[in-house]
This record gives structure tokens, C-alpha cells and sequence, in this order.
């Protein structure tokens, strides 16, 4: 994008003058205005260099020269920003992408749900209790969870409050990996609780001393260290929802003549506000990160071609992440239209699955859960799927947790129903806990080997 042209097409305000979706309503207009500006004036969480260099890993995964992972909560809250939920997280995702590069043969790009993930979409503006009508919760960085009217009202000190989270978070996550928290000669940095009671210990163990060994006889043989495996960068993710909290941090660099949202490194826009005459595209085009649209069983052809021909207009390598979400029941009924579609506009984009937002279900008692045996199927289904149709899926995106909750059932431990109310910690919804993720892990590495080695 030209200077000109960012000057006179598109602003990171522009899409105040469009219909925004899923946003609070702020009953102190002139608080939330001094808490944008405020922020506007902050140092940026993320740099444009970071940003680039994910766009350029998310290239050669369009090209199957990578494969990313991407996980974490579904809605982080700012009580969790401490040291211990922050490794707890890092440890699960460098775990699960050390079985999977074993597995796959090529770099795991690692992409944590972490660092902004504070506002969640929500469908209804008011929830109802005993007859009580209040604003919904949506996230820590927009009101409170208690169901109080004084919690419940949206509260722009939150934005800040949000802010300073995401920035601690990112610190602490990039002073671990350069003090050498992720270097894959010491595997053993990344224990977590499971590894000795897991029924998948052994086969960890296993992969661990190979890879080890593996180092050791090629740098004994080359006399350097082998390149890359002593540290492995962490990007940030969180769904863009809040806009008046990515507009804030969005700057202009006048070195590379674009418009960068410094909030993450890859924010994504879902269903709910994918509107093509909505605020959300409005931002999103005008931003040079690489960027993810979340598709299911609502998603039309058209509408997919829409949306790529605004966000992507000059098929940029990088720029294009589509994340689908069907559920086990519906992904070969959709996924190949899906695919159809996109290759007719000739646009490179990075194909990954979304297995549990599409299987959520709830209990009897009206918990809300998730089944591993569901989100497994959709994943088996998503392989076939694309090498089906001559495509490839290049990701996953997980909600996971490296805790050890009971909000998903199945799994090696076979948790049912009635081990719900055990652990259930999430306020919105079911994660994997570290078991569970290494397992789909591990399914992943053997799906790719077994029956994917030309993807």
C-alpha cells in the first residue's frame, strides 16, 4: 500500500463508518475516547519485523514447506498472567511441536493463543438469570464475569488493563526463549506433570532420546551446533474483535509503507464478523499482517471469493490464513466447496483445521463440552479432504491448556461426563488439557507419516 493511498483510502478508524459487530456499548463515550488515545501513544506489543517474519513462515506453509500450530486458551483472563500459566502454555505447545516435527519431517511454526486473547464474541448482547437481565460477559477486556450490574457494564479501564497483560505476557514469553527455555537440546525444560503417568509417556520418551541423539551425532560429525535448534520463536494470535483495541496500536511505518496492527502478530476475524460491509473486513484490509479467516457451515462460495478478493487483492504469499471449522458431522459435506472456491481465485492461502469449535455440544446438566473422539474424526476428515482435492492442510488450531482440567471428554484417560465438574476452570469454552493436545499431537505426526508424505 502506498503512502498516498493509506492517506486517502483507508485509516485505522475507517471502519467506524461501518457496521460493527459484537462490539460493547460503552455508556462513558468520552472515557473509552482517552483510553484509545492513551493507548494509541504506548509502545506497540509486537514489532513489524516479527509480524514480516510470520508472514514469511506462514508462506512456506502455504507452499508445505512448514506446518503451524496454533494454540492456546479460548479466552485468556488477567488473573492467569502469572509465571506459572505462562510456561505452562509454552511448554505444552513446544512439547506437542517437538512430536510433530519428529513426526512430519519439517518446521513446526509455533503460534500461542496468548497475548491478547481478552474478548470473545458472544450470541446474545444480555444474558439472563432468576430473571435478571445484564450485559454478557465478553472477556476481560471489556466488563467482569461476576453477574453483577456494576461488573457487567463495560469498563474502558479494562482496554489498558488488557494492554499491560498482553505486553508482561509477550516479555516473559520472549525472555524465556532467549534465555534458552526452547532449546531442543534440553527437552527436559518442558516437563509437565503428565510425563510419568501418561499412557503416552514411554512413546514421548522415545522421540525425545531420538531427536537428542540425532543432535548429538550431527554436531559431533559437523563439529557446530546444527542450525535453529537452539531456540524456537513464539508468535502471538488473538481473534481482532475489539476494534477500537487494535485500531489504538495500529501504526504506520513510513520504512516499509504500510499500516502494521501491533497488537499480534496474526489476528484473525470470525464468522460473526466477516461481513463484507462490516467493520471488521474494513480494518483487516488495511492491515500488512497476515491474517486468518475463521469459515463454517455458514460460509458461501461467493462470499469466500469476496473476502479473499478484499483482503488479498494482490495475492500476496503469507497475507492468508482460512481456518475452517465445520464439525466431525458436516467438514466432507462443506470443505471441498470451500476448496473449490478459493482455487478459482487463484489466491496462495494457508489451509488449517479448527476441529473443536464446530463440536461443541452440551451435557444433559447444560455443560458445555467438547468430544476428543469428534475433534479427531474432523481432523482425520480435514487430511482426506485436501489431498482428496490436490490441496494440503498446512495447520491446526487448538484450544488448549497446559493445566490439568476436565472440560473435554475422552482422550487416553477416557474422562466421561461426570469428570467435568472435576476441573473445570474455562469461563467460556472446553479446552484440551496437556494429555489430550498431546495426543491429537501424536495423531497428527502418525496421520502425516502413514498417509500424507506427498502433502
Amino acid at each position: 500500500m502506498s503512502r498516498n493511498r493509506a492517506a486517502t483510502d483507508w485509516h485505522p478508524a475507517s471502519w467506524e463508518s461501518k457496521v460493527a459487530a459484537q462490539q460493547a456499548t460503552y455508556p462513558d463515550k468520552a472515557a473509552l475516547e482517552r483510553v484509545v488515545a492513551d493507548l494509541s501513544r504506548l509502545p506497540p506489543i509486537v514489532t513489524s519485523w516479527e509480524v514480516d517474519a510470520l508472514k514469511d513462515e506462514i508462506a512456506r506453509a502455504q507452499r508445505g514447506e512448514a506446518f503451524i500450530l496454533q494454540g492456546g486458551d479460548c479466552a485468556e483472563t488477567f488473573d492467569e498472567c502469572t509465571s506459572e500459566d505462562i510456561v505452562a502454555k509454552l511448554k505444552i505447545l513446544l512439547q506437542m511441536s517437538l512430536v510433530m516435527l519428529f513426526g512430519m519431517k519439517k518446521p513446526v511454526v509455533r503460534v500461542g493463543r496468548m497475548a491478547g486473547q481478552y474478548a470473545k464474541p458472544r450470541s446474545a448482547d444480555i444474558e439472563t438469570r432468576n430473571g435478571e437481565s445484564l450485559p454478557s460477559f465478553r472477556g476481560d477486556l471489556v466488563n467482569r464475569s461476576p453477574f453483577t450490574s456494576a461488573d457487567r457494564v463495560p469498563d474502558p479501564s479494562l482496554i489498558l488493563r488488557g494492554y499491560e497483560r498482553a505486553a508482561l505476557t509477550l516479555n516473559f514469553v520472549r525472555s524465556l526463549i532467549d534465555g534458552g527455555f526452547a532449546d531442543l537440546h534440553h527437552p527436559e525444560y518442558w516437563d509437565l506433570g503428565w510425563v510419568g503417568h501418561s499412557p503416552m509417556a514411554d512413546e514421548y520418551h522415545k522421540i525425545v532420546a531420538s531427536i537428542s541423539d540425532s543432535l548429538d551425532f550431527l554436531e559431533t560429525i559437523s563439529g557446530s551446533p546444527v542450525h535453529k535448534t537452539r531456540r524456537a520463536d513464539i508468535y502471538a494470535a488473538h481473534e481482532g474483535l475489539h476494534l477500537h483495541y487494535e485500531q489504538a496500536q495500529t501504526r504506520y511505518l513510513d520504512r516499509r509503507q504500510r499500516w502494521y496492527d501491533l497488537t499480534t502478530h496474526f489476528p484473525w476475524i470470525g464468522m460473526r464478523t466477516a461481513a463484507m460491509d462490516g467493520a471488521h473486513v474494513e480494518f483487516f484490509r488495511g492491515i500488512a499482517n497476515p491474517i486468518g479467516i475463521k469459515i463454517g457451515p455458514g460460509m458461501t462460495r461467493d462470499w469466500l471469493q469476496d473476502l479473499i478478493r478484499v483482503l488479498n487483492p494482490n495475492n500476496e504469499p503469507g497475507r492468508l490464513t482460512l481456518i475452517h471449522r465445520f464439525g466431525a458431522k458436516s467438514v466432507e459435506d462443506h470443505l471441498p466447496e470451500m476448496i473449490s472456491a478459493v482455487k478459482e481465485t487463484g489466491s496462495p492461502v494457508l489451509w488449517v483445521s479448527d476441529p473443536m469449535h464446530g463440536n461443541t455440544e452440551s451435557t444433559p446438566d447444560g455443560v458445555k463440552t467438547r468430544r476428543f473422539d469428534n475433534i479427531l474424526s474432523e481432523l482425520e476428515s480435514s487430511f482426506r479432504v485436501h489431498e482428496s482435492m490436490g490441496s494440503h492442510l498446512g495447520g491446526v488450531h487448538l484450544e488448549l491448556t497446559g493445566d490439568n482440567v476436565t472440560e473435554c471428554t475422552g482422550g487416553a484417560r477416557g474422562l466421561t461426563d461426570g469428570d467435568l465438574a472435576r476441573a473445570y476452570k474455562s469461563t467460556v469454552d472446553p479446552r484440551l488439557n496437556y494429555e489430550q493436545a498431546m495426543e491429537i499431537a501424536m495423531r497428527i505426526s502418525g496421520l502425516h507419516k502413514s498417509q500424507f508424505k506427498s502433502a
